[in-house]
């Protein structure tokens, strides 16, 4: 078999492991996800992440290491919009903490399932017509565009998800939760419980943050492998960073502008041949990853320290008085 089947193979064969030992052991019985537990996971998931890109450096080399690593950081920043929008979903339908994680869980294993499909989906498309890459990269600057001037608030009203309006019509749906399960039998009859509605606007929200993310590491390498693993690593630290952010995300005011600029700037990244191209009369300017990843990362750090900052001076303004 092809070195790359085999690694497909392994990656995978290492996710589905380590997922087994987190639902089947660490979190067989559904309980309440302190901040240290989160932390922990948190730290498990990013050093996973960056042993498998060491491997990669070994296997590759260094420029595919730097395309994985920015790859990463990119997914890893973008999935923090989903953290917002699962605060306020579990809100909404008042779902118990020691619930939250499963879930999470369920939902992490669709995003395995959606994400594989629409990247490959993008690799075939690139690969066939390059052009679409000017679209991706218009699409993410008008993205970064318009998320900083979105409403601070997004959008979760439940009622209009048309997967849960669907699933309204097709099941009967139990008024109350049962437990952590997302079906049982009520009255002898087969009923869908709020859980699964829970769970149907989770995979249904990574789906809408995919359409973005996915075209943004498309900006930063169009390797399959390097895309499709970079965004799976990034998500499955997902859920151990909701219970650990869960409680602060308000605290962190100016790290929607971060993303708002590292949308745009892989746009512009994106665009930047074309544009070029016309100007000189042939091959355009590629933007390296080296100075992609600075960029991200400068723009992480400022977004999250000009936050950090900002609480801190209201919480000292708010003491004064």
């Amino acid at each position: 078999m092809d070195t790359t089947v085999w690694a497909w193979i392994g990656f995978h064969a290492i996710v589905f492991l380590v997922l087994a030992l987190d639902l089947g052991v660490f979190h067989r019985r559904s309980h309440r996800v302190s901040v240290r537990e989160a932390g922990i996971w948190t730290l498990v998931w990013i050093t996973l992440s960056l042993v498998f890109n060491g491997l990669i450096w070994l296997w590759r080399g260094p420029g595919d290491a730097l395309n994985f690593l920015t790859g990463y950081l990119v997914e890893y920043s973008l999935s923090v919009d989903n953290i917002f929008v699962f605060v306020l979903l579990f809100s909404y339908f008042r779902v118990p903490p020691q619930y939250q994680h499963r879930v999470l869980f369920w939902g992490i294993l669709g995003a395995l399932l959606m994400r594989g499909t629409m990247i490959l989906l993008g690799a075939a498309l690139v690969e066939r017509f390059e052009w679409i890459l000017y679209l991706f990269g218009a699409f993410l600057l008008v993205t970064g565009v318009r998320l900083i001037f979105q409403d601070d608030d997004p959008d979760v009203d439940p009622q209009r998800n048309p997967l849960v309006a669907i699933a309204r019509r097709l099941l009967p749906i139990t008024p109350e939760m049962q437990g952590d399960r997302f079906f049982v039998r009520d009255s002898g009859r087969f009923s869908a419980t709020p859980l699964f509605l829970v769970l149907l606007i989770v995979e249904s929200t990574d789906l809408i943050f995919a359409v973005d993310s996915i075209p943004a590491i498309f900006g930063i390498t169009h390797d399959p492998f390097i895309v499709y693993t970079s965004n799976i690593c990034a998500i499955l630290g997902l859920r151990s960073l909701y219970f650990l952010l869960a409680g602060v995300m308000e605290s962190f005011y100016y790290l929607r502008y971060g993303l708002a600029i590292i949308l745009s700037f892989i746009g512009v990244k994106m665009l930047t041949p074309l544009v070029t191209g016309w100007f000189l009369g042939g091959h355009g300017l590629h933007i390296p990853n080296t100075i992609s990843l600075a960029v991200i990362a400068l723009t992480l750090i400022t977004a999250i320290a000009a936050s950090i900052i900002r609480s801190r001076r209201l919480m000292t303004a708010t003491d004064s008085y």
